[in-house]
């Protein structure tokens, strides 16, 4: 059938042109269309609930809120984990569903569940879902200063939410436009508690008054001298002295009484819970520019971009918006080292072809055919709708070296058809016909097997399913490509191109010392073959020394090409500390010459998207591109650098990757490689058990830092009602309970509407009446029959410790410890941690620890890489078996794999990289490959035993052990050039790869270390090995023969 395609495509040459000129048109189509980011989007699906709940504790939250939302959120479809957070004021609910769940299915879904459980929550408190975006989504980040100083951070944060905001929103694929830091202007009443008691009113009197004076309304329209006249009444607050004027009765005297005879009205900031600061020069404003789920990242920052640069015109004059985090940067940089390394991939096996024909008509043939391949490919990843990212463009990269291979055998193959008949105008099509079909089958079954010896990449699911699909797709198509084009186009290209005068390989001088050294051992191994075969097996044997010294990861660190600094402070901070900290550290990191900008943000943005609590810094530091950096200093160098500059009592740092660390944190919710997550009942005994853990884990070696969170370590102060007391004087406990909250909390009543802006209305009592708790005790409530009582006669007052913030996983409540590692590799770590752990640590009943973070992932990608090699081991031999027909052949290409892998093991060691997913991908690709080559010698040596057997016939001589080993000698020796050529292009075209620096050059130079090391063992084993085990396997059938023949001829006698 192969060979039929390939004598049609020579027939129909003008037809097969034509359909590669349209291949072509589409390619560049798909290419300038095809979707570009850095990373494939690693994050979960998932659905976020944020509830706001003003005023409230943490354990008030949990209990009246997040708790009921998990339980109910834990039956829906496809939901995985439900994680739970309950801070002061808010809750946020992530559902995470598995991977096969459209966003949008999960989100009309958690939206069905969400409206049974939503009646029974508290009336304050409002669910919504989160923007239809992940954490990863964060793509740009900006921060508006006002080097003038004309503006205070209240009329910034007015600019931003009120005019920026909403601008950015309409840019398409732009899911939210988050503020963090700056201040919310707000009017505050003040209320005096003794001029209340003197008039005889209740607080909620007040608060009636405030919703009564502030609304507009219409009244129908009316008719004057025939036109119509709209009538509407206005009444919305506009300033101090409209809050002033509301009337709340008239006194004894028949004198009106308004609000700024009882209460005192001023502007103030509303209660904040984040900060934003820049370079360590004071606070600022900052915007997050969350992407849509699935969109075009390059797109989208382009697009904020331009219309960032449109509204600069519209701001106040001195306002500057000041990028401090882009990740077009990390997206142009990473896309562009891959496209630079496929240039230079190209470059590479245009040389070695030109070294080893010596002819470069020929060599044009096999790198045409490469840009094609890829074309193809970039098509049906277009219509895939993958974009083009490190990963996919690395799987194109990988497949460069095997995608010429078809090419590069079958113009070897017709070199030597030319120098046995000089082609001329009438024989040429039938010659290139012939040379085709010779090694077409073989080598479009070769490039099959290393297809579909890549298909169980696609096993692969979550995280590292979504990091590696992508490449396993591209390279698949991209082999696929070259396999059909070896069939079609390349029989065409060389009847077209090879013409003139070919050099002979007799006289090129590459391959005349290729056959030098190659003879002369090979006839050493034919005469012993037994020997070799023994001393194979012994330095595979000994060869696989290094698998027990190499660590294991789960994916290599990435460069992104900025940095994250994420501290934990200790709970209980006040947002003051908490400020003074983050400009101090801003400050810091900021003096080193590499920084370009340093943005801080201490707290949470406006967005469901960031979970953050008070104590949590993250500081985005964007470095300038490497060029200017100083002599020998790396990333590695600059961040101990950072850690020695940096030291704060009570700061555990972490120095992290932006992308990266966002991801994991969605998922794991652990920002940290290693993770210890502790659930149970109580809070306080979770902390026993993550101090435990802080003082076991320093004694494990490779531990950098662990830091438990102090689940109750919030400080509160308690107002304990009680019932008996209270209902002496006819108070309920919600009576006690609304003059608390209001008084003390403050309570947002209204909103003033001042054009298209809107500002809250707060409500409380004075500062000296509520600052501590004695004050507290003595603040007055004035009971139903009018008498005046302190709260302290109704209540206790008392300080005490409590959850800062709670955190449930699957409605169970959770304790979580970060674990920083140097110096050793994950996988190491958490085996003598856990040992460690298992020995020294007391846990109580119906208390449990599980290890998460990277840890996680390496667990299930291990379990699944397990069943898939042996999996793609049982692919190639059914394909072996359909292009060979002969077990015999297809067992010594299979006993010769583990061979190939030894190379691979080696370099992996002496590079000093870790086993991870990446490399457990390239040992996938090598052993496609590897069995690619032994397939072209094993055809080699199969077509001389052929002619060997005809021969015999035609002389009807029996075939004698000297002419056996010769017919071996030379279907081996003349075919060292195609073999060496395979494996030159492969090896010498991965190295660019191996060793590249630039992003995203970590995880592919994973992937190509096993190919280099591997193919290099697998040449040995090619050329020396596999010619010795066919002469002992093929000696039975060539006594068989000899038998047939000597019968044939004693019959001829007879």
């Amino acid at each position: 059938m192969i060979e039929s395609i390939i004598r049609w495509s020579i027939g129909n040459r003008f037809f097969v042109i034509l359909a590669t000129l349209i291949l072509i048109g589409g390619g560049l189509f798909s290419i300038k269309n095809t979707p570009v980011d850095a990373l494939p989007d690693l994050s979960d699906v998932q659905v976020i609930i944020k509830t706001n709940y003003p005023g409230q504790a943490p354990q008030v939250v949990q209990d009246q809120v997040t708790y009921p939302l998990t339980t109910a959120m834990l039956s829906v479809p496809g939901a995985v984990t439900v994680r739970g957070y309950s801070f002061f004021g808010d809750s946020f609910v992530y559902v995470i569903f598995d991977e096969d769940t459209d966003l949008y299915w999960a989100r009309s879904r958690v939206l069905e569940y969400l409206s049974q459980v939503a009646p029974s929550l508290p009336a304050s408190a409002r669910p919504q879902l989160g923007p239809d975006a992940t954490g990863v989504g964060w793509v740009y980040l900006y921060s508006l200063v006002d080097k003038t100083g004309n503006l205070d951070i209240s009329q910034l944060r007015s600019i931003q939410d009120w005019f920026l905001k909403y601008e950015l929103q309409t840019v398409p694929g732009v899911s939210e436009v988050a503020a963090v830091g700056g201040m919310v202007k707000q009017y505050q009443i003040q209320v005096d508690p003794d001029k209340l008691r003197a008039y005889g009113i209740p607080l909620s009197h007040i608060q009636m008054a405030l919703k009564r004076g502030n609304q507009e309304t219409g009244a129908s329209v009316v008719e004057m001298a025939e036109a119509e006249y709209m009538v509407t009444a206005t009444g919305y607050i506009k300033s101090i002295s409209d809050i002033e004027l509301i009337p709340l009765g008239v006194n004894e005297q028949g004198t009106p009484l308004t609000i700024g005879d009882v209460a005192e009205v001023n502007l103030g900031p509303q209660m904040r819970r984040g900060i934003a600061e820049l370079n360590g020069e004071g606070e600022v404003v900052g915007g997050v520019v969350v992407m849509r789920f699935g969109e075009n990242a390059q797109k989208t920052i382009d697009g904020v971009k331009a219309k960032l640069e449109e509204l600069k015109k519209g701001l106040p004059e001195g306002v500057e918006i000041v990028t401090v985090y882009d990740r077009s940067g990390l997206i142009g940089e990473a896309v562009e080292n891959l496209w630079s390394k496929l240039l230079e991939e190209l470059a590479v096996v245009a040389i070695v072809c030109v070294a080893f024909l010596f002819h470069l008509r020929s060599s044009i043939v096999a790198v045409v055919t490469l840009p094609i391949g890829i074309l193809a490919s970039f098509i049906i990843m277009h219509m895939q709708g993958i974009n083009a990212n490190i990963m996919s463009l690395g799987g194109i990269a990988i497949a460069i070296g095997a995608m010429t291979d078809g090419a590069i055998v079958m113009i070897e193959n017709m070199h030597k058809h030319m120098e046995k008949t000089p082609l001329t105008d009438e024989n040429r099509w039938q010659i290139v016909a012939k040379a085709a079909s010779e090694v077409g089958p073989a080598l479009f079954f070769s490039l099959l097997i290393i297809t579909v010896s890549f298909l169980p990449v696609f096993i692969l699911e979550a995280q590292e399913g979504r990091m590696f699909s992508p490449l396993a797709y591209t390279k698949t198509y991209a082999m696929a490509a070259s396999a059909g084009l070896a069939i079609t186009l390349v029989p065409v290209l060389m009847g077209y191109f090879i013409r003139g005068k070919i050099v002979s390989e007799k006289k090129n001088p590459l391959n005349r010392l290729l056959i030098a050294i190659y003879m002369p051992v090979l006839k050493q191994v034919m005469k012993f073959p037994k020997s070799t075969i023994v001393a194979a097996i012994l330095v595979t044997i000994v060869g696989f020394w290094p698998v027990d010294k190499i660590g294991s990861e789960f994916i290599p660190p990435l460069d992104e090409g900025d940095l994250m600094y994420m501290p934990t402070t200790y709970p209980g901070i006040s947002i003051g500390k908490a400020r003074e900290i983050l400009q101090q550290t801003d400050k810091l990191i900021k003096t080193v010459p590499e920084v370009e900008t340093v943005f801080g943000k201490v707290g949470r943005a406006e967005t469901a998207t960031d979970p953050a609590p008070l104590t949590m810094i993250e500081t985005f530091i964007q470095l300038k591109p490497q060029e200017e950096w100083r002599e020998g200093v790396t990333t590695e160098s600059l961040k101990a650098e950072f850690d020695k500059l940096v030291k704060f009592p009570g700061l555990t740092n972490a120095w992290v990757m932006p992308i990266k660390t966002r991801i994991d944190m969605l998922a794991t919710g652990i920002k940290t490689p290693v993770g210890i997550k502790v659930a149970g009942a109580d809070l306080n005994t979770i902390q026993e058990i993550g101090q435990q853990i802080e003082q076991l884990l320093p004694e494990v070696t490779g531990t950098a830092s662990v830091y438990s969170e102090r689940v109750a370590g919030g400080r509160y102060i308690k107002v304990d009602i009680s019932r008996e007391k209270a209902s002496r004087f006819g108070l309920n406990i919600d009576d006690v309970q609304q003059v608390v909250s209001t008084a003390i909390g403050g309570m947002n009543v209204t909103q003033t509407v001042e054009g298209q802006e809107r500002y809250p209305v707060n409500l409380r009592y004075p500062q000296d009446y509520r600052d501590s708790p004695e004050q507290l005790s003595r603040l007055p409530v004035v009971t139903p029959n009018g008498q005046r009582i302190a709260l302290g006669d109704v209540a206790e007052i008392k300080v005490e410790v409590g959850p800062p913030g709670i955190k449930s996983e699957n409605a169970r409540i959770n304790g979580w410890t970060f674990i920083d590692i140097e110096g050793v590799d994950v996988g190491t770590y958490v085996e003598s941690a856990k040992e460690h752990l298992a020995k020294n640590l007391i846990l109580p009943a119906g208390y449990s620890i599980t290890w998460a973070g990277q840890y996680e992932y390496m667990e299930r990608a291990k379990a699944k890489l397990t069943y898939v090699v042996p999996l793609t081991l049982a692919i190639i031999v059914i394909l072996l078996y359909l292009n060979f027909r002969a077990f015999s052949e297809v067992a010594i290409i299979i006993v010769t794999l583990p061979m190939a892998m030894i190379g691979g093991l080696w370099l992996m060691y002496l590079e000093g990289f870790n086993f991870s997913v990446a490399v457990g991908v390239g040992f996938i690709a090598l052993a496609g490959v590897a069995v690619e080559i032994g397939v072209i010698m094993l055809v080699y040596l199969n077509q001389a035993l052929a002619e060997l057997k005809e021969k015999a016939k035609e002389r009807a001589e029996l075939i004698s052990e000297d002419e056996y080993q010769d017919a071996l000698l030379h279907g081996a020796g003349l075919r060292v050039r195609p073999v060496m050529m395979t494996v030159a292009t492969i090896i010498i075209g991965l190295m660019p790869i191996l060793y590249g620096t630039g992003t995203g050059s970590e995880v592919m130079s994973r992937i190509a270390a096993p190919m280099v090391g591997g193919m290099t063992s697998a040449v040995l084993l090619t050329l020396i090995v596999l010619p010795a085990i066919y002469s002992i396997v093929k000696k039975p059938e060539v006594n068989a023969f000899n038998k047939e023949l000597s019968k044939a001829e004693l019959k001829s006698n007879a």
